[in-house]
């Protein structure tokens, strides 16, 4: 049946022949997610479907059996794929229609005690099948089409949402509507920083999705800040740390959602300042997501996404609540240091890891738990010894580079002179941070090479700056350093074979004729703006260098050296040009003078 027959037989207002030709409609094309790209064609069917979805919403304002409700909503779902063809369901009266049948849409009722309209949701119809169906034609219609969602903003979706999501407790709502609920909140909040705002503010978005996901993964908490598993029975006797049983995939798709919601919500969380109230809430969230972390799926790709979002998530909450990731009191078969329960830090750390293993998009892969471990390291004196006794053990290796093996210092070094700024400056940061923002130090385990971007950066070249308030270490250098240390390149990392000097057997007539030969190479790439001459500042920062430094530079060498290096550095480029033309034009005129005596000498000799 094609487009023209199911547009007459709706045309008939009659709700059995509507309800035959719309499920051979849905029946034929319940597999099509592409449509015509024949422009012609295109436009001719385009208003066919404009028509049918006329039709449909028309349908829905009647009083339809169950059947046919869901028939038409079916409809409209298929027909909302085709981001072109959205034009008759982004208005106000059908957005309208679809949330009373997504059972979200919002009555103006009661009148609270200071006078202000209460926004009370009703769910028109309580088929589930409808209810879900309508929730993915608005989720369609939104992701397609950004007016739908200024719309779905002026019919306030967003609190008849979340008004419903206050009864995650109740078992009348199966996992399709929950999941949709969620799917379009994140579709909303992604899209309106205003939606977003009302969440976070007026809905108290933090404590709601907190309280959801508490339900979706069904938590218990024998302590504040201690999060366990409902049903999973503790052994207080066994060496090994309790194994929480897999999530099912129902339970890690609701989840995953209500992650993305919150990050959306939270994303300037860790810029600004927060009270007391937001904090407690934070702190909430934080000891869920460690659980989070330490949860897993049957599916490894799943685990995977799921550990993504909830890193992502843990990145956006303010530093001082990071410390509900050491709260956990330390169990048998728990990663113990300094009596601190390191279990998720070693989790983040070992999936820092297998990301950068795999080194592919970095940046979206790796620098989440990266910057997490980097700040948590700052902050928490008990995880900065714990990363820095992982990362950076004392130093036994001087013979290879600081870049050269397998273990994650050699690593994160390499990534140090990445082409990726982010992820450069990311992975020396981290670097710095555990050697607790010390120059010597930082230079100690990558080399002044590797080093030399983040202290130009920081203006650290020369040394010094203030390493930051961080406690005091022991002693961390192995007998094997000790015995290398004065032979050690500062600016490879290691023990260098000796090298024979280039300049051996040379005068110093010649070693001069070659500093000449380097200076004027240099000048002539400098005239060219092919390189531009630098050098260290008062401050530690690299600056240009001018004619005074030359000066200045000329100077300080020793007044043997100077003999042509004078005449040199008082020239400005075009007066040396002239110099070096002038002795050229003379000593072609010598050349010619002394091949006319030999002629005059010749003649005579003849």
């Amino acid at each position: 049946m094609d487009l023209n027959a199911i547009i007459e037989n709706m045309e008939t207002s009659d709700q059995d022949a509507a309800l035959m030709a719309l499920q051979t409609y849905n029946k034929k094309m319940t597999r099509c997610f592409t449509f015509t790209t024949d422009e012609e064609e295109q436009r001719e069917d385009g208003k066919l479907q404009e028509r049918l979805g006329e039709l449909v919403l028309g349908f829905l304002e009647r009083d339809l059996q169950p059947s046919c409700q869901l028939a038409c909503l079916e409809t409209i779902r298929i027909l909302s794929r085709d981001k072109n063809n959205v034009a008759p369901f982004i208005t106000h009266t059908a957005m309208q229609t679809l949330s009373r049948h997504a059972g979200i849409a919002i009555s103006h009722g009661n009148v609270d005690c200071e006078g202000s309209v209460v926004l009370v949701p009703f769910a028109e119809n309580p088929d589930l099948e409808v209810i879900v169906e309508a929730l993915k034609s608005i989720c369609n219609i939104c992701l397609h089409n950004k007016v739908a969602v200024q719309v779905g903003q002026d019919l306030q979706l967003i609190v008849g949402i979340a008004e419903r999501l206050k009864q995650c407790g109740e078992d009348q709502w199966n996992h399709y509507v929950r999941f949709f609920d969620l799917r379009l909140m994140f579709l909303l909040t992604a899209q309106r920083v205003a939606m977003r705002t009302q969440l976070l503010r007026e809905l108290r978005g933090v404590s709601l999705l907190s309280n959801h996901l508490d339900a979706t993964l069904g938590l218990y908490w024998p302590d504040t800040f201690e999060v366990g598993r409902a049903g999973v029975e503790v052994d207080p006797d066994s060496e090994e740390p309790a194994e929480l049983p897999p999530l099912s995939r129902e339970k890690i798709e609701r989840a995953m959602e209500i992650l993305k919601i919150l990050f959306n919500i939270t994303y300037d969380a860790n810029r600004r300042e927060v009270d007391e109230e937001e904090a407690a809430a934070f702190r909430h969230l934080g000891a869920i997501l460690r659980h989070c972390l330490m949860s897993s799926t049957d599916a490894q790709d799943d685990t995977e996404e799921f550990h993504s979002h909830s890193l992502n998530l843990l990145g956006n909450l303010p530093l001082s609540c990071l410390d509900v990731l050491l709260m956990p009191k330390v169990q048998q078969g728990s990663i113990e240091y300094m009596g601190v329960n390191m279990d998720a830090v070693n989790m983040l750390l070992e999936y820092m890891e297998k990301r950068l293993d795999r080194g592919k998009k970095l940046k979206e892969t790796m620098l989440p738990s990266l910057n997490l471990l980097t700040e948590s390291a700052r902050i928490h004196r008990e995880t900065r010894k714990f990363l820095r006794m992982k990362v950076l053990p004392p130093l036994r290796d001087v013979k290879n580079l600081p870049e050269v093996g397998n273990a994650l210092r050699n690593k994160l070094v390499r990534l140090m002179t990445n082409i990726d700024t982010d992820v450069k400056n990311c992975a020396a940061e981290f670097l710095f941070v555990l050697c607790k923002e010390s120059v010597s130090r930082f230079i100690k385990y990558t080399g002044y090479g590797n080093a030399a971007g983040l202290l130009a950066a920081r203006g650290l070249l020369r040394g010094g700056g203030n390493p930051g308030v961080y406690s005091e270490d022991e002693d961390s250098d192995t007998e094997e350093y000790r015995e290398a240390k004065s032979q050690i390149n500062p600016v490879t990392g290691r023990v260098e074979d000796e090298q024979p000097n280039p300049m051996e057997g040379m005068t110093e007539e010649q070693k001069e004729l070659e500093a000449m030969k380097l200076v004027n190479m240099f000048d002539k790439l400098s005239r060219s703006n092919i390189i531009q001459p630098m050098m260290l500042g008062s401050d530690g920062s690299m600056t240009q260098m001018n004619s005074g430094d030359l000066r200045r530079m000329r100077d300080q060498i020793p007044q043997g050296q100077q003999l042509h290096l004078q005449t040199q550095l008082r020239l400005e480029p075009q007066q040396q040009e002239e110099q070096e033309e002038h002795q050229k034009q003379q000593q072609d005129q010598q050349q010619q003078q002394g091949s006319g005596s030999e002629d005059e000498d010749e003649g005579e000799v003849e």
